[in-house]
């Protein structure tokens, strides 16, 4: 890529909507050999070769989900470290499901490398992928393992940890106050310190400081 934020969209799409011999020639033009994936359910590591995994799970995906409808929500890339970020909503049909489609969001960071092209370009270098990973909220990714009722599940779950959370910092309400009593004592001690420190500072010195 020679520039990330405006072609990053072309290339999910060319990973996820065509045809083998497309995704395929995808994958090798846009990720290094040694490309790292990273997904809450699978991952293949780093090492001479790890591009050719990356290749069998994009295959595996476009096999579960024939038709996948995504729209690329933002854009945000970090020049310095060269980490581009894509927000993602997609429609993920499972094809031995039935009248079950996924509408999952998810954040991509990737990891981006500079190298000279691989391509009789003129040499130029361009931004390759050395590193993906999904990131997915937990009521996101359980629309992959239980279609029927897993997210309302997670939903009841959150709400109940949320209350216990609640009624946990209640019940402790003791410890917040003897952590904020003991803010304030310590602010004191340092106050009183620094003024016994300026006392013993010569009254000369603290005259010269204060001309300078």
């Amino acid at each position: 890529m020679n520039d990330p934020v405006k072609e990053i969209e072309g290339v999910i799409r060319q990973l996820t909507q065509t045809t083998p011999s497309k995704q395929r020639r995808a994958i090798e033009t846009y990720f290094t050999k040694d490309a790292a994936f990273t997904h809450p359910i699978c991952r293949t590591g780093s090492f001479d070769g790890s591009r050719y995994l990356i290749r069998g799970i994009y295959r595996w995906y476009k096999i579960m989900s024939p038709r996948i409808d995504l729209q690329v929500n933002s854009i945000a890339y970090d020049a310095p470290n060269q980490i581009l970020y894509v927000n993602i909503s997609q429609v993920f049909r499972i094809f031995f499901v039935p009248f079950y489609a996924a509408r999952v969001n998810l954040t991509t960071v990737l990891h981006l490398i500079r190298r000279d092209s691989i391509y009789s370009d003129g040499g130029r270098s361009k931004y390759y992928i050395n590193c993906q990973n999904d990131l997915y909220q937990i009521n996101e990714i359980i629309k992959f393992a239980l279609p029927f009722g897993g997210p309302v599940l997670v939903w009841v779950w959150q709400i109940l940890a949320a209350l216990v959370c609640l009624m946990a910092a209640v019940a402790c309400w003791p410890v917040s106050l003897w952590e904020e009593h003991g803010d304030k004592v310590g602010e004191k001690a340092d106050h009183v310190m620094a003024s016994v420190e300026r006392r013993a500072v010569p009254e000369d010195v603290l005259v010269e400081q204060r001309d300078q």
